[in-house]
C-alpha cells in the first residue's frame, strides 16, 4: 500500500482569459501520508481554494504532477478523472450539497451508483455509515426534519460511503454554531484516530487547531507546513471544557 495520499511536485496553475493571466498556484510541493490529518489555510485569493480543486480532481494543473494514492493524476481523462473522484475521495462541504426531498439514507446511498461496486450492499453499507455519525435513528428523515450539524453528519456518512483514501472537507464547520462544530470535528477526529486520511480546507484557526498539521498559503505558495504541537481534542471539548460549562 502507497503511504503517500496525496504527493504534489512543482505544481502550478494558471487561468487565462484572453490576454489576461491569473497565476493561482505556483511551484507547490507537499506529500500527505496515510492517516494524516491536515488544515489547509491562507487568506482570500491564497490558492488554497485552487488547490483543494486539485487533489480533488475537480480541476488539472497547468504545470507539475499530481499523484493520488500512487495514480499519476494528470495521465487520466475525463472519465477516469469521474471514476477517481467517486473512488478516492470523500468529499464534504460546508452547505452539505445533499438532494433536499431524499432521505438522509437514499442521500448516503447515492455514491455507490456510481462507482464500479454498483448496487450491491449499498444499503448495508450506507446504513453502516450513518450509524458510524450518530443517525441510525435519523435515516428516513429528509435534509429540511434534520438541524445543520445532523445534515453535516449525513454528508460525512456519504463521503465515507464508498471507503475512500482521502476525506477532503471544504469549511465543513462554516455554517455550524461553536458547539455543533466541536461535534463535527470529533467525528473527524474519531475517523482519523482510525486510520483515515482527511485534509480540511478552512479559514478558522480554531478549527485547524484540532488538525495534526497546518498548511498556509499566501500568493499560491505554500509558505509554512507546520505540525500542531497539541490538537485540541474535541471529544474533551464536549465532554466539559470550559467553554459550554
Amino acid at each position: 500500500m502507497n503511504e503517500d495520499v496525496i504527493r504534489v511536485v512543482g505544481l502550478g496553475k494558471t487561468y487565462e482569459s484572453g490576454s489576461n493571466k491569473v497565476v493561482a498556484l505556483q511551484d507547490v510541493n507537499l506529500t500527505v501520508r496515510r492517516s494524516d490529518f491536515v488544515a489547509i489555510m491562507g487568506p482570500s485569493g491564497s490558492g488554497k481554494s485552487t488547490f483543494m480543486n486539485v487533489i480533488g480532481c475537480l480541476d488539472v494543473p497547468t504545470t507539475g504532477s499530481y499523484q493520488l494514492d500512487g495514480l499519476e493524476v494528470e495521465s487520466l481523462n475525463d472519465d477516469e478523472l469521474a471514476m477517481l473522484r467517486c473512488t478516492k475521495i470523500g468529499f464534504v462541504f460546508q452547505n452539505f450539497n445533499l438532494i433536499a426531498r431524499t432521505s438522509a439514507l437514499a442521500n448516503v446511498e447515492m455514491p455507490r451508483f456510481y462507482n464500479f461496486r454498483g448496487l450491491k450492499g449499498r444499503v448495508e453499507t450506507a446504513l453502516r455509515r450513518l450509524d458510524e455519525v450518530g443517525l441510525s435513528e435519523r435515516i428516513h428523515h429528509t435534509p429540511n426534519e434534520m438541524s445543520g450539524g445532523q445534515q453535516q453528519r449525513v454528508a460525512i456518512a456519504r463521503a465515507l460511503v464508498n471507503d475512500p483514501s482521502l476525506i477532503l472537507a471544504d469549511e465543513p464547520t462554516g455554517a455550524l454554531d461553536s458547539r455543533t462544530s466541536e461535534e463535527i470535528m470529533a467525528i473527524f477526529q474519531h475517523l482519523n484516530d482510525e486510520g483515515r486520511t482527511v485534509v480540511i480546507v478552512t479559514h478558522e484557526p480554531d478549527v485547524a487547531a484540532h488538525c495534526k498539521r497546518i498548511v498556509k498559503f499566501r500568493d499560491g505558495r505554500v509558505v509554512s507546513d507546520e505540525p500542531v504541537a497539541n490538537p485540541i481534542d474535541a471529544r474533551e471539548v464536549l465532554a466539559g471544557d470550559r467553554h459550554y460549562k
